[in-house]
């Protein structure tokens, strides 16, 4: 099969909430596309139809370099990941299996596969742990206090250093707190969906502590355009992507029970332990590299998120549902 723009793209985690998307993008957009996931987290239903599927898990070698040594892939898009911080406190030899030597099978399958690019998705509301200065640039210090938070960044570490040793080119992508369409509902973490699907069935979600902690939520779909965006150049970058905006769980909640067109009495739990207070991530390296910036604002995805789930409710058939929404 000849791609479009003539590149093979490897996506890993593709069946899951943020990558589905991204390789969906690549497929719209003419390149050829395969995806690795374990399904441990993923859903089958999110597989692109027009994309390889290689099940498997990229902490088995074996398996790495078989479906490399197949697909010949020129660039590798890297979402898949151990991504539950609270799980990553609890059992952080796990969180380093997977984020940290998972990550190194793929980026040898890379070296011994001829693979040119990774454009690898890190993480900029874990990587600079309490901030100092609000929002962050790249250049505030990377102080994870979760252990997500120090394999993402040890990640970048060993991304510069198969730069220097073997000529990979690569982008690290440090997402903010990502919500939208496709998005788990069951998890620990994802407010947004959580949030939904209880106003949905007329239920309060639990709000942590005050709910006055602040996070920088990104529409998924200005996720998707920052991994287009990488795709050329330039060979090394280590980039925000986020709104620059912080907004607190309560403005979250409030916009959410605007859009569902329900609301109760709000209702508080306990705070989570160790939990950060502020979180915001600053863009604009992102414009002047790319001409990235923002083009969903919150309002606007709270709604988008709040009508896809309201559909996949109201829908029958969960592989419609799924598939059926737009960014």
């Amino acid at each position: 099969m000849e791609a479009g723009n003539g590149r093979r793209i490897l996506v890993t985690g593709g069946a899951g909430f943020i990558a589905s998307h991204v390789a969906d993008a690549f497929i719209k957009q003419g390149d050829e596309v395969a995806i690795i996931d374990n399904l441990s987290t993923g859903d089958r239903a999110l597989l692109p139809p027009e994309a390889a599927f290689f099940e498997g898990d990229i902490r088995d070698n074996d398996f790495v370099d078989k479906v490399f040594r197949e697909f010949q892939p020129a660039i590798l898009n890297h979402h898949a990941a151990q991504m539950d911080v609270r799980r990553s406190v609890a059992d952080p030899t796990f969180d380093a299996e997977v984020n940290i030597i998972g990550t190194l099978n793929l980026l040898s399958a890379c070296i011994n596969h001829d693979t040119k690019r990774v454009i690898f998705a890190s993480t900029g509301g874990a990587a600079y742990g309490e901030q100092e200065h609000f929002p962050a640039d790249e250049k505030h210090p990377a102080d994870p206090v979760s252990p997500y938070g120090v394999a993402k960044i040890s990640v970048e570490k060993y991304l510069r250093a198969f730069h220097e040793m073997h000529g990979i080119s690569f982008a690290a992508l440090r997402y903010a707190n990502v919500y939208g369409p496709r998005q788990n509902p069951f998890g620990e973490a994802g407010v947004v969906a959580i949030f939904t699907h209880f106003l949905l069935q007329q239920k309060e979600p639990v709000i942590n502590g005050d709910g006055l902690q602040t996070r920088d939520y990104l529409y998924v779909g200005d996720v998707v355009a920052a991994n287009l965006a990488a795709l050329d150049g330039p060979e090394t970058i280590v980039v925000n992507i986020g709104s620059g905006k912080e907004s607190t769980v309560i403005d979250i909640y409030e916009g959410l029970v605007e859009a569902v067109g329900w609301g109760g009495e709000e209702k508080h739990g306990q705070a989570k332990p160790g939990e950060q207070t502020r979180s915001v991530i600053d863009p604009l390296k992102a414009w002047e590299t790319w001409g990235w910036r923002l083009q969903v604002p919150l309002e606007e995805g709270l709604k988008r998120t709040v009508r896809y789930f309201r559909e996949e409710v109201d829908s029958g058939s969960s592989d419609q549902r799924i598939r059926g929404d737009s960014l």
